[in-house]
Formats: C-alpha cells, structure tokens, sequence
C-alpha cells in the first residue's frame, strides 16, 4: 500500500484537523464553520475543504498522521491542537458522544 503524504503548511494541517473533527458527527455546524475561518484563511479552508471532501477517513487519518510526524509537533503542540478541537465540539453547545469518542481517539493516536 502507498504511503499517503502530504505537502501541506502547518496552517493547512490545522485546517484539515479542524475539518476532520468538525465532522466527528457527519454535519459541520455553521458555528463548526466559523470557528475554523476564525483560525485560518477564507481560500485555505475552501482548498482544504474540497480535498477533505475527496479524502474517505483511512486517508484523513494517515494524512494528519504523516503530517504531525513531518512537522515533529510535540506534546505541548498536539495538547493545544486537542484544546482547539474540544472548542471547536463545544461552539454549537453540544458535545455529542460521537465528539467524546473523537476525541479520545485522536488523544491516543497522536501521543
């Protein structure tokens, strides 16, 4: 199997993250929306989006993956992008069992 890499800047990876996590529930709320357009770029987000939309979740997971180890985000950077996504399930005033479960997965596969 090939490897799935990535060429994308730190402000992408954090743009594709939010994406993957906005969608833990299968619907991007419009506050999930605005949240991540409060953290990147209008055109970053949209070229993201469109390659979020291709992607199915074996390679979302292995694109954040490869990129995390690209960059060497340490613990504290992982911690803080771990902090952003707990906002960003907390902006539409729920934070659903499918976000916890998110969540906690995404906390043990990027430790």
């Amino acid at each position: 199997m090939t490897e799935i890499k990535t060429d994308w800047s730190k402000t992408e990876f954090k743009a594709y993250f939010l994406l993957y996590a906005a969608h833990a529930d299968q619907i991007e709320t419009p506050q999930e929306r605005d949240f991540i357009l409060a953290k990147v770029d209008s055109k970053i987000y949209d070229r993201i989006h469109q390659e979020f939309d291709q992607d199915n979740d074996y390679q979302s997971i292995q694109k954040l993956l490869y990129t995390a180890d690209k960059y060497n985000y340490s613990k504290d950077d992982l911690e803080s992008l771990m902090e952003d996504i707990k906002r960003l399930f907390l902006t539409d005033g729920e934070f659903t069992s499918y976000e916890q479960n998110l969540l906690v997965t995404l906390k043990m596969l990027f430790r």
